[in-house]
Order: C-alpha cells, then structure tokens, then sequence
C-alpha cells in the first residue's frame, strides 16, 4: 500500500482554541511527545491505537479520546488503511489542570452526543462567518466533557431564566451587523455562556447563532429584492464575505443570493417612500449607514 498523508491546520478566530488539526495517514506513527493544550480527538475512518501514561489505549466507533496537557502519549494506525482524524486543541481556559487527573484515567469516551457536537463545532470553525456558532457550539461540548470528567460536580453558575433569553435577543438585534462574541454577550448580561445559549434556544427554540443569521438574512433578501449586488448585500448586513452570504442563504432559502435576485423580476431600486435604497451612495460604508437607518426606524430593508 503506497503511504498517504493529508494535513489540514488553521488557528481560527475562537478563544480557547488553539489550533484546528485535520489529518488522513495510513502509515505515520507518533513517537511519544507532549502538548501543553487539551487534545481533543475523534476519528472518521479506520482507527488509532495509543499509549497514554504508559497505558494502551484505542479510537473504536464514536469514541470521542481527550489527551491531556503533560501527559505524554504516542499514535498509530490500528487498521491496514490507516485513519482519518480531526483534532481540536484546546487551551486550559476551557479545562483547567484540575481535570487532568481523571482524563488519564478515562481519555475515551464513548458518547454518541458528545460525538456530534465536536462534529458540529468542527463544520463551525471551518466556516471564517461562523464565530458565534463555534463559541456557542464550543461552550457546549466544554460543559458536556466537565461532565464526563467530574460528573458530580456543581456546574458553573446558576441557570440563566428566561429574561436573560430576551436581553440576549435584544442584544443580537442592537448588534446585528457587527456581531457579539459569546463571550462578550454573557460579560454583558452577566450569564455563564452555555447557560446564555441554553436559556436562548429554551426561550424561543433556535440558538443565538441560527437567530442572527436569520435576521441578517431576512435584511440582506430585502437588499437584494432592490437590485443590490450580493458583495455589497454582505457588506451592509454584517455577513463575513459574499461567499458567507451565499452559504448562508442557500442553506436557509433554497438558492443563491444571485438566483434570488434574477428572480424578482428587474425589481426597481430608485428611493421610494417606504426608505428602500436607492441607486446613488451604494459604496460599502453608505450601505451599512442607511441600513442602519432603516433599522433603527423599524422598516424592512
């Protein structure tokens, strides 16, 4: 078999992740070595077999493996056809060195939900426009390894109710074009970030993220619906690039910005009395000023 190596790393713009490793072998083997980061690992296809404080350990089905910081471990293909992994390391911000201890003891977990939200956060950082799905997403997957780790431990603070939910709505809605981090939104509302995220999608059934890119969505058809091009729609309503508007926009209409537009039928975009734009002012920066302006008087853009 001819040996075959795939690596794909990124630091994205995520507090507490420290790199993005992706990766496809069928015959590297690590030696022993160190991190003084968490490593967080799941394996798509084949599997891996490892020792870890000097213990024999291995990646069957849905296993999600935490390695911790310190500890040293090796790596090797456990099947013929080696593996395919995606690696996330995380920083002691998100698990302290109190954990340590009980992820020597037990670093493979075998949690189908646990599974799929490191799936979901890695579809999250691979996405440059998806820095508040990540956070919400990370936030998540840290509280549900803090209970695999120390299961009868208090979690961080008290459950947020159901008013922080709306302040957090309101919040998302101020903010609409430059975003909030998670972070930023729990220091400002004075909530631990996965109970802002759980008291959101309790409060109204979708997450922080989903309801700002719909929002945003809902503003950039109306944009469009006036003759604007998409880069500029992505501009003025706070979408990372055109290609961040047309993902997003696919995913929720059905079709793409461009295909959207075509099809309304050479829609005039002169000023009308309703405040829709108009053809004149439409650099980037006027955009983001009138819709603004718009927003601030209640009208659909």
């Amino acid at each position: 078999m001819v040996a075959r190596q795939e690596v794909s790393a990124w630091r994205p713009h995520v507090p507490g992740v420290v790199e993005v490793f992706h990766a496809h072998f069928t015959e590297h083997a690590y030696p022993m070595h160190v991190h003084d980061v968490w490593t967080l690992l799941i394996v798509d296809d084949g599997a891996v077999r490892y020792d870890l404080n000097r213990r024999e350990h291995g990646t069957p089905g849905d296993t999600v493996s935490l390695l911790p910081p310190q500890v040293p471990h090796n790596g090797s293909p456990a099947t013929p056809r080696g593996f395919r992994k995606r690696v996330l390391y995380l920083d002691l911000t998100q698990l302290d060195e109190s954990f340590i201890g009980a992820a020597v003891d037990g670093p493979d977990l075998v949690d189908p939900l646990l599974r799929r939200r490191v799936g979901q956060l890695h579809a999250a950082l691979a996405d440059p426009g998806g820095a508040l799905e990540a956070q919400s997403r990370l936030a998540l997957v840290r509280e549900r390894l803090r209970t695999h780790l120390r299961p009868r431990a208090v979690t961080d603070a008290r459950p947020a109710g159901p008013g922080v939910a709306h302040r957090l709505r309101e919040l998302l809605d101020a903010r609409l074009l430059d975003g909030v981090t998670l972070d930023e939104a729990a220091g400002l509302l004075h909530a631990h970030p996965t109970h802002l995220v759980r008291a959101f999608s309790r409060a109204f059934g979708i997450a922080p993220h989903q309801y700002l890119t719909a929002r945003r969505l809902e503003r950039a058809r109306g944009l469009l619906l006036d003759g604007h091009p998409a880069g500029e729609v992505a501009v003025a309503t706070g979408f990372y690039d055109q290609s961040h508007l047309s993902r997003s926009f696919k995913r929720l209409v059905g079709t793409t910005p461009g295909r959207f537009a075509r099809g309304a039928g050479g829609a005039e975009a002169s000023v009308s009395s309703t405040g829709h734009f108009g053809g004149v002012g439409n650099s980037p920066a006027d955009l983001r000023e009138r819709f603004e302006g718009l927003r601030q008087s209640g009208s659909r853009g």
